[in-house]
């Protein structure tokens, strides 16, 4: 079976995934303010993405705190 060069396979995401998913958040939502962002926000965000497949009750603050820390610094940085 051959695969085209250019054949990529689908990305999902989960809760160990906190870089991916502040990259994607980040695409999603440019003109967020990010001190009016709550980890509620990010954790309902998180949920609606089409690539995210986790469990939801296993997320804790830890986890949204650092899709929150790795989005942050994406802005301090990656602009």
């Amino acid at each position: 079976m051959a695969f085209r060069a250019n054949y990529h396979l689908p990305i999902t995401m989960n809760w160990e995934s906190t870089y991916a998913i502040a990259l994607e958040l980040r695409r999603q939502h440019p003109d967020v303010d990010l001190e009016q962002v709550s980890l509620q926000q990010i954790y309902r965000w998180t949920l609606a993405l089409s690539d995210f497949e986790d469990d939801p009750t296993l997320v804790n603050d830890d986890i949204l705190s650092a899709i929150f820390q790795d989005w942050f610094e994406e802005n301090l940085n990656g602009k």
